[in-house]
């Protein structure tokens, strides 16, 4: 049996090493559609011209090998998560449709959606126009609440906004940067057939949201043929701030009935936004003195910050499940068949502003961190010389200057491995008055 051909839109050398990992990976053949860098390392998407060369690439490859492409799979942020159903439905591979994809990521839409049918689960929330100078008059919430793009890109221009001043302060920022993603998004959004109350939203607006509190967690699943499926639990766990996250951490604590619960509500929204031959991820909030449950987002797409912490504690990573749903095929996802009882992502980060990078771990101090605790990772996020304000997708609070994937006996041996990690790993930084 011939290996079946898999495109993967932005695909890494290392994200390529973990395909090659997964189970049964010797029947499956991949190739990069894209070059990564021009998706991962900056905010210029021609959407357009990019959709077109990936186009043009997938079928000059069908010609000239002769071959069949059986399945092309996304596992990135916009602008390729919204690419990928277009490519698809233009060569007639399977995928999510582009409407039922936006859906979950275009954040008014999608909590339109949700109203429909899971209404008691979501805040209240409100669309509106930065570029209007009444848009503070007419937003009716509450303060405090949080502001943040229709279309987001990690947590780029998401806002906490507790009065006048602090909304003020955040318009100022979103109407510098905002057309970084509106644009694109903008012609994504003339691909798709729209509802009324969609068509007058354009890329540049944002979403007013109530706050909403709890045990943050992750709900990764997958679709195929309409039938949803669970993968697994993340816990999402923030810095004192309640705004920047500290770690994710698998598998969840969560007790087997908010778990359960969660996945009722995840299926019924995802069923009725019509997602279907897809990945998920789905973030919610467990508030246990409210009793209640808050659906915060649903990604159309496993989460990449995943995908070595499901490889520590299952043995396979969640890379697994956009190789055979691209394909067509029901995911056979093992359970605790890792090398560690739990794992987790930490974002190591500073909130002190910015500042210019004086030094950088080098690769030998890296290595002998990562030899000292088995299974860790550490990827370094700056660069000597380079102003953390340079970093993309930062929250708007605090900068990340170091990923460390880490896995460990329990939670405890995680924190205590990480603590030591970061008294190890030299990093040095200067006040951008004062550096060279």
């Amino acid at each position: 049996m011939f290996p079946k051909n898999v495109f993967l839109i932005g695909l890494t050398d290392s994200d390529l090493a973990r395909l090659r990992a997964i189970r049964n990976a010797d029947r499956y053949s991949y190739h990069g559609v894209l070059d990564p860098t021009e998706i991962l390392e900056t905010y210029d998407f021609p959407v357009r011209e990019m959709i077109a060369r990936a186009e043009e690439q997938l079928r000059r490859w069908e010609t000239d090998t002769g071959k069949t492409i059986d399945g092309i799979g996304a596992y990135l942020d916009f602008p390729v998560s919204t690419m990928l159903p277009i490519l698809c439905a233009r060569l007639g591979k399977r995928g999510p449709t582009l409407e039922s994809l936006l859906k979950c990521e275009h954040k008014y839409w999608s909590r339109l959606v949700q109203k429909e049918v899971i209404g008691q689960h979501i805040p209240r929330f409100q669309a509106f126009d930065p570029f209007d100078d009444s848009a503070w008059e007419n937003i009716a919430l509450a303060e405090p609440f949080w502001i943040k793009p229709i279309k987001a890109c990690g947590s780029m221009l998401g806002f906490y906004i507790e009065n006048r001043e602090s909304f003020d302060e955040a318009i100022d920022r979103i109407r510098k940067q905002i057309h970084l993603i509106s644009e694109p998004f903008d012609y994504i959004l003339q691909q798709a057939t729209l509802p009324k109350a969609i068509t007058d939203i354009a890329g540049h607006f944002f979403l007013a949201e109530s706050i909403i509190r709890g045990w943050q967690c992750t709900l990764e699943g997958y679709v195929t043929d309409g039938d949803i499926q669970p993968l697994g639990f993340i816990d999402s766990l923030r810095y004192e701030n309640d705004i920047s996250f500290f770690r994710y951490e698998y598998p969840s604590v969560l007790p087997d009935a908010v778990r359960k619960q969660i996945f009722s509500i995840a299926k019924t929204v995802i069923a009725h936004t019509g997602l279907d031959n897809c990945a998920f991820n789905i973030e919610f909030f467990w508030n246990l003195e409210q009793d209640a449950i808050w659906l915060l987002e649903i990604n159309p797409r496993v989460s990449q910050s995943h995908s070595d912490i499901f490889e520590k504690v299952d043995g396979q990573s969640n890379q697994q499940v956009t190789v055979q749903v691209s394909c067509g095929e029901a995911p056979d996802f093992p359970h605790g068949r890792g090398e560690f009882a739990c794992a987790a992502k930490f974002f190591w980060r500073l909130f002190s502003g910015d500042a210019r990078v004086v030094r950088v771990p080098m690769d030998e101090e890296i290595k002998r961190v990562e030899k000292r605790y088995p299974g860790t990772i550490i990827h370094p996020q700056v660069k000597e010389g380079m102003k953390l304000s340079d970093l993309l997708e930062q929250d708007s609070y605090s900068y990340a200057i170091c990923h460390l994937f880490i896995g460990g006996r329990d939670r405890k041996d995680l924190l205590d491995i990480y603590m030591h990690c970061t008294e190890m790993l030299p990093f040095e930084f200067a006040s951008i008055q004062t550096a060279s």
